[in-house]
């Protein structure tokens, strides 16, 4: 595929906000997501984080249309215009869930493979893909490396400075940490996204964009139980039960992919080298400077799609 055009001759590189949000049924979903580019382009599946939503995309999806490729972008369960199909329907956050969601949605799309590519629980999302299911995924992007986990290793106690990165998991393991994100959610966000990203100078209508996906009516349920079941707080769901032993014995990625930190990200994050090793094959790192913090994306939206189309050339 032909190389990004710059953010400055892209067409949406303002951030004005994409098209119309489509809805589709995948899995136990509605998903709220966005398709752009040429029908007929190589498919990137990127997948967005906490506390983020699609727009963290905004400027790299034109990127990637302007060079050919097709992107979809969804909301995750609980963000946004997504919704369960069923009021029965357990609100579960854990990781395979997610997954399987990704997985779910590349179904009803009909898309038998696709670049998947994302940062903070979209990473992990998409590290999951590429290592349970390499034949649907080309290759992979990830924002901070290996991010798979396990209920086992989120038990074991860390030293007290690393802890104090994940105050807010110890917030909401608490009934009062719960009832504070739901009355205090914005707020509680932007807090997030000044720590994680301390050099990221968005305004008031950059965030305000992304924070009407907090209203969905399940945003609160699946943030708690997400942060509750990787620290043991919270059980998962039977059938997701062999796909959790599975991810928990890290399984290696082998499909062609690149890892991206920013130099200044301030969330909780891994030293690329203890990660490594869990990419078998070709596999690049890249640190990006100049102050791009946690949400690369949507702070370095030409280097994230240079990434994409990179590995698509492996």
């Amino acid at each position: 595929m032909a190389p990004p055009p710059s953010a400055a001759s892209s067409p949406a590189a303002s951030g004005t906000g994409f098209g119309a949000v489509r809805q589709i049924d995948a899995g136990l979903l509605n998903v709220g997501y966005v398709d752009a580019g040429p029908a007929d382009g190589p498919v990137v599946l990127l997948l967005h984080g906490w506390p983020y939503d699609i727009h963290s995309y905004v400027e790299v999806v034109p990127l990637l249309a302007g060079a050919g490729y097709r992107a979809v972008v969804p909301y995750l369960r609980g963000f946004g215009t997504t919704r369960f199909l069923s009021d029965a329907t357990f609100r579960n956050g854990e990781q395979a869930a997610l997954a399987l969601d990704a997985i779910a949605l590349m179904d009803a799309l009909e898309i038998e493979r696709a670049m998947l590519a994302g940062f903070d629980w979209g990473a992990r999302t998409a590290g999951i893909v590429a290592a349970l299911w390499p034949e649907r995924c080309t290759g992979l992007v990830s924002v901070s490396g290996y991010l798979i986990g396990s209920q086992e290793a989120g038990r074991l106690p860390l030293p007290p400075a690393a802890e104090l990165q994940w105050w807010y998991q110890f917030y909401f393991a608490t009934e009062r940490g719960r009832a504070g994100y739901e009355r205090y959610r914005n707020d509680f966000a932007k807090l997030i996204w000044r720590i994680a990203s301390p050099r990221w100078e968005f305004d008031e209508a950059t965030f305000d964009r992304t924070a009407q996906s907090f209203g969905n009516p399940d945003h609160v349920d699946l943030v708690i139980h997400n942060y509750r079941w990787r620290i043991g707080l919270a059980d998962g769901e039977p059938a997701y039960a062999e796909l959790e032993r599975r991810l928990a014995e890290f399984p290696v990625i082998t499909v062609p992919a690149i890892t991206l930190e920013g130099d200044a990200n301030g969330a909780p994050h891994p030293d690329p080298a203890t990660y490594a090793e869990r990419f078998a094959g070709k596999y690049r790192h890249r640190l990006l400077g100049g102050g791009v913090g946690h949400n690369l994306p949507q702070e370095a939206p030409q280097a994230f799609a240079e990434a994409i189309v990179e590995v698509d050339a492996y």
